[in-house]
């Protein structure tokens, strides 16, 4: 029988997933998505992960999807000149310029427009929030005085955020774009921009992936900033997925705030059927224990709750002891909750009239039949994925078996929950080609005498055109 789990895993890559062997085990495991971080990421390195990852997917007939993720403007401070301890009530200088080795009482900043954007009174946060201080004032040049509010130790290279400031940085960075044409000019399936905060970003680098290639790469927009939160909507009409990326995010935002925020942004998701991944600290404990913490275990469990696609793994996978086990323990999470009937995404029917109507309706409609005659499988015939997102969404208990001819998109559609994509290049007409669809299905395991199965499938099968036939056939045994 093929592997029951339907919400997915995204793995990052990194130094504990450099042998192929090990990418095997964790593909065996579960993974579904490996993402390439490319705030630490050699171009060698990535290369040569990219084409074991793809060698793989062709021994073990796997769909294995390659999500590049872009660093945004990731503002940190300069090395540090020995070991710096800050103290409540102590003055800092922040200078921007030319770096240089800081002190407890002067540290360099890499973000040139800092003493612009800046306003006495505004927060900034360093190392994850563990440090905190407050702007006395700023020249407006190239330094800025601040005040220690929270201290400790002051350590090199750390990131830093400004929750109240307004920064004038895009989004896009010069190594991001640079990043982005060496993921483009790569092939991967998915992009995702870090640090979103306004529909243009997103329009950004829209442009640079149709500058660069033929194909569509769809994008995830990183949610990690409040006005990302307060620009939801605008975000989501410009995006293919959404990730509420955890870690940026609770130290932008008061970290009580960040479980309904995870929870209204996995709404908007599912709402507008694009798939959202959570992210950050989901098994952190694994990276050097064999056994993850009860609230782990919870968290995991409570994101497929609230209906994520799929959920991330950093640090566990990329420099922890244990890239194998955590993926092993994350499945089992995921397959014992999945398919609780406490889990309820919302499943209002479509009602907006665009050209898509009609397909949206049919793929709605064959999910809520799946679950109400209990059929064991809908299969698609696809050469855009359009259905696989829509039927993705409404969760149907059925397998979502989709058929395809573009390879292109077999890859991609592995980020969405409950798909398993198939290559298939035999449209002749609608019978042949639903008989031998289920043919293929029974075959790999799917389905079995006596199961109902539902088939959405375009008419003409030879114009590819949009969904417009829904079919309910029952296997009998003269059929396979």
């Amino acid at each position: 029988m093929p592997t029951v789990k339907k919400t997915k895993i995204v793995a990052t890559l990194g130094p504990a997933t450099s042998k192929k062997e090990v990418l095997r085990s964790m593909i065996d495991a579960g993974v579904d998505v490996f993402r390439i971080n490319f705030s630490h990421a050699d171009y060698n390195d990535v290369k040569e992960r990219v084409d074991m990852i793809r060698e793989l997917n062709d021994e073990m007939d796997t769909n294995t999807s390659i999500l590049a993720d872009l660093q945004g403007p990731k503002l940190r401070v300069g090395v540090m000149a020995g070991d710096v301890v800050v103290s409540p009530g102590d003055e800092i200088t922040f200078v921007t310029g030319e770096p240089f080795e800081g002190s407890a009482e002067r540290v360099y900043m890499n973000y040139k427009e800092f003493p612009r954007d800046v306003k006495a009174g505004e927060r900034i946060l360093l190392d994850d929030g563990k440090l905190m201080f407050e702007v006395v004032k700023t020249n407006g040049n190239d330094e800025v005085l601040a005040k220690v509010i929270q201290g400790g130790p002051l350590k090199s290279k750390k990131g830093v955020n400004l929750p109240n400031t307004n920064i004038s940085l895009p989004a896009l960075t010069t190594k991001d774009i640079k990043d982005a044409e060496f993921a483009i000019s790569l092939e991967v399936d998915w992009i995702a921009l870090s640090f979103v905060r306004f529909s243009q970003d997103l329009i950004d680098l829209q442009n640079i992936i149709n500058k660069h290639s033929e194909h569509k790469i769809p994008i995830i927009a990183k949610i990690e900033k409040p006005e990302a939160v307060e620009n939801i909507d605008k975000i989501v009409a410009y995006c293919d997925g959404l990730m509420v990326a955890r870690g940026d995010l609770g130290v932008e935002v008061p970290a009580h705030e960040v479980p309904l925020i995870q929870k209204q942004l996995v709404l908007r998701a599912k709402k507008a059927r694009i798939p959202v991944i959570i992210a950050t600290q989901m098994m952190e404990t694994m990276i050097t224990s064999l056994t993850p913490t009860r609230a782990e275990v919870n968290d995991v469990a409570n994101s497929v709750m609230d209906g994520a696609d799929a959920v991330m793994l950093s640090g566990e996978t990329s420099v922890g002891n244990y890239p194998v086990q955590v993926i092993e323990k994350m499945s089992s999470i995921l397959e014992s909750v999945e398919g609780s009937d406490l889990i309820h995404v919302p499943h209002d029917p479509p009602h907006i009239r665009t050209k898509r109507f009609i397909t949206k309706s049919i793929c709605y409609h064959a999910a809520t039949m799946a679950t109400d005659i209990k059929a064991k499988a809908i299969s698609t015939l696809t050469n855009s994925g359009y259905t696989a997102f829509q039927i993705s969404a409404w969760r149907p208990s059925a397998h979502i078996l989709v058929f395809t001819s573009n390879r292109r998109i077999l890859t991609q559609l592995n980020l969405l929950w409950g798909v398993k994509a198939f290559y298939y290049d035999k449209f002749v007409s609608t019978d042949d080609t639903v008989d031998d669809v289920n043919r293929i299905a029974f075959n790999k395991g799917f389905l079995q005498v006596g199961d109902m199965i539902i088939s959405l499938a375009a008419m003409p099968i030879k114009a590819k055109g949009m969904v417009n036939t829904l079919r309910v056939s029952e296997i009998e045994s003269g059929d396979i």
